[in-house]
Order: structure tokens, then C-alpha cells, then sequence
């Protein structure tokens, strides 16, 4: 195990993710704070270092302590060494904004941003939440950490890697260091606008391989999405300002090539039980855990729309969740899913949409088959700008 200085780590989010990652660091000798707002997790995890919600057979580092369902004052905020937020992104907005008051802006602690996604509304990145929220110089010093790293394995201590972005190269090797380990190891970057997209994006391809699971088509068209997938989200960080060598890395194709794979993924299992006949809003209801891809879709398109970037997959699973059947069957589902009968009628039916999607990707017309937009960056350098940054960083 690499050796560390023992720092004091607050996690915000007992997730899947925020758990496996405090799981990791108080196994690295790290103390652990884990934030949780549900009082009954709280004290059931101080007693037994188990979730009741996640990850629920595995038995927790003794070096974490659950904390909450308050969020954590400010006499505890500056004892910490670093600060971890796993909350989804469509909440992140409203807890920096509580948070800011406490954090000494010209002292303040390693912050890290695991989530992924894009704010709806407003298609904000978590960079530009941040800017907002607690002004640009928290933005630059922000670290964001991605790539293919499913919960379960990393507290299996399974080999991982990850990429750790950050405007501020200092607070990327903090990161870094804080992290790596043997079987966790840790490469960075100074793009994490790319990386925060790619993040965001993949999750939106992972619905559509799901889907075409779910449809029952096989490995052709899943290594077609996938790469196809690749090169839509390429473009489109290219045209927001990002660099193309990002969706080669372990946060671009890496994570797109896990997500787009495996049962494991909750984007996945969205789209594969879309395609079985289940309604969005159902699907929904007894996930039990948040996909981010089903939210991030609706930004990704206004974003798409704005940059003019052909976007063909991603242009039909907005379709498919949010113009079509299945996000307009979920105020009679429940009634329908009382009858066998009726539920065979809905899958056929749902059935039949889904692949008027496929078979619409598959009648385009032929195409280079990489095709980088010419015009970049608009996005990003207006984002650039607002950190007080120069456009030559993107």
C-alpha cells in the first residue's frame, strides 16, 4: 500500500460511489467523514460500518465515521484537509450554495467533484456551478475525477484507474496522490471541461446500448454504438472546447466502453429495460439509485442544437425518453401493468418505437467516418473566461 500523510477527508454523498470511494481512503489510512441525510443511515452505519442502502454486504473501513443528516458546519469544515462532493449534479447547485459561507476561500481544503452530469436548465457543467456558487477561483482549484470505476469492484480492490483533471496542476497531484495505490491508480490532466463532458455523455450512449440489448440485437450493434458513440461524443467536446485526446483516455472511452457493457451500470440497465417494454417513469421509481444519463439527455440536446453538431444517437434516445411513447405511457402504466395481457401489448408497442429509432440511425445516409467539427470552443471559452482564464487552456 502506498504510503500517504493522513489526511482528515469529508465526503458529501453516500451513494454507491461516495461510500466505495471513503471505503478506499480510510483503507488508505485516511479519517473519513461520510455525509448522509438520511438520520437512519447514519446511526445503523456507526454501529455496524454497513450501508443500509449500498454496497450493503460489504463491511466498511473502521477509519470512516457517517456523519449527518445536517450538513456539516463550518467548525468542521475547516478541519478537513479535503472535501469530496458525490451528490448528483441536479443538487449540486443548492449544496454549494449552502456550503460556500463555510469554506475560507483563500484557505480552503482539496475539493474534488465526482459527480457527472449536466444541469438541466441551465447546461451548466459542474465547473460553471461552481463559478457560480463559490466564485472562480474555487472553480480553477476544483479536481474532478472519472473513469471506468464500478463501486463494487473498487471496495474489491479490483485494478482501477481513473483520470484526475484539473485547471490547477498542483491540485490534480494532490488528488492523485491522495488516491493512488496499487490497485487504484491515478493519471491526470488539464482538461476537465473534456473530462466532465465525457463523463456526462457516456452515460447518454450507455442508454442507447442498453436499449438495443434490451431490443435483442447483439454484439455487432453494441460495438457500433459504442463506437459510434466514441466519435459523436468527440465532436461534440471538440465543438464545446475540449480536447479530442480527452475521450481517448480512461474518462472517454474507458468509462463509455464499461458503461455501454455491463448489467453493473444503472444508464445501462435504464435503457436495457426500456427495451424490454418498461415505462421510463417505472423504471424510475424502483431503480433505486440515480442515472444520470435520463437527465443529462435533455441538456446534451438543447447543447447539441446550440453547437450544430450532428449527434444522430443521441438525437434518438431524447427522442425515445422524451418525444415518444415511453415518456407518455407513465400516467397509465400502473393500470396497464395489472394485466399480462395488456403488458405484452405495451411491449410490443414500445418495442416497435424503439426500433423505428434503430432503424432511423441505420437508413442515414454514408459518412466520413471521423468528422471533427471546424468551429470550436464557443462554450468553453466563454466558461474560460468567467474562471479568468485564458482561452489557450481548453
Amino acid at each position: 500500500m502506498t504510503s500517504t500523510p493522513r489526511s482528515r477527508v469529508l465526503i458529501l454523498g453516500s451513494g454507491n460511489f461516495g461510500s466505495c470511494l471513503a471505503d478506499h481512503l480510510g483503507d488508505s489510512n485516511h479519517d473519513v467523514f461520510l455525509w448522509s441525510r438520511d438520520a437512519s443511515s447514519v446511526e445503523h452505519f456507526n454501529k455496524t460500518h454497513k450501508n443500509l442502502h449500498y454496497l450493503k454486504d460489504h463491511t466498511f473501513s473502521s477509519n470512516i465515521q457517517m456523519v449527518g443528516p445536517d450538513l456539516p458546519t463550518q467548525d468542521m469544515i475547516v478541519t478537513m484537509d479535503v472535501v469530496l462532493f458525490a451528490i448528483p449534479t441536479q443538487h449540486l447547485r443548492e449544496t454549494l450554495s449552502k456550503l460556500h459561507p463555510h469554506i475560507d476561500a483563500n484557505c480552503h481544503p482539496l475539493l474534488v467533484f465526482v459527480n457527472k452530469g449536466i444541469e438541466i436548465g441551465t447546461n451548466a457543467l459542474t465547473l460553471e456551478i461552481i463559478a457560480d456558487t463559490c466564485g472562480p477561483a474555487m472553480a480553477k482549484a476544483a479536481t474532478f475525477i472519472s473513469g471506468p470505476s464500478f463501486a463494487k469492484e473498487i471496495v474489491q480492490r479490483q485494478p482501477t484507474s481513473v483520470s484526475v483533471a484539473s485547471f490547477t496542476e498542483v491540485e490534480a497531484d494532490k488528488a492523485s496522490l491522495l488516491f493512488h495505490q496499487p490497485h487504484f491508480r491515478c493519471y491526470t490532466s488539464a482538461d476537465p471541461i473534456g473530462l466532465e463532458l465525457a463523463g456526462a455523455l457516456k452515460n447518454v450512449y450507455a442508454l442507447a446500448s442498453g436499449l438495443s440489448d434490451g431490443l435483442g440485437y447483439e454484439n455487432n450493434t453494441r460495438a457500433m454504438l459504442i463506437t459510434r458513440g466514441l466519435n459523436e461524443m468527440t465532436c461534440i467536446g471538440v465543438a464545446y472546447g475540449a480536447s479530442p485526446l480527452t475521450f481517448l483516455g480512461l474518462g472517454g472511452v474507458g468509462d463509455l466502453f464499461l458503461t455501454c457493457s455491463s448489467p453493473n451500470s444503472r444508464n445501462y440497465t435504464v435503457g436495457y429495460r426500456l427495451g424490454r417494454g418498461e415505462s421510463l417513469e417505472h423504471i424510475i421509481e424502483t431503480l433505486g439509485s440515480v442515472a444520470e444519463g435520463v437527465t443529462t439527455a435533455k441538456g446534451v440536446k438543447k447543447i447539441i442544437d446550440e453547437l450544430g453538431v450532428f449527434a444522430p444517437i443521441t438525437e434518438k434516445i431524447y427522442a425515445v425518453l422524451y418525444d415518444g411513447s415511453f415518456a407518455s405511457i407513465g400516467l397509465v402504466g400502473a393500470w396497464l401493468r395489472l394485466s399480462n395481457l395488456l403488458i405484452f401489448s405495451l411491449f410490443f408497442y414500445l418495442g416497435m418505437e424503439a426500433r423505428d429509432a434503430v432503424r432511423q440511425l441505420m437508413d442515414l445516409p454514408p459518412s466520413k467516418e471521423l468528422d471533427l467539427p471546424p468551429c470550436v470552443g464557443g462554450p468553453a471559452k466563454n466558461l474560460l473566461g468567467k474562471l479568468g482564464l485564458p482561452a489557450a487552456q481548453s
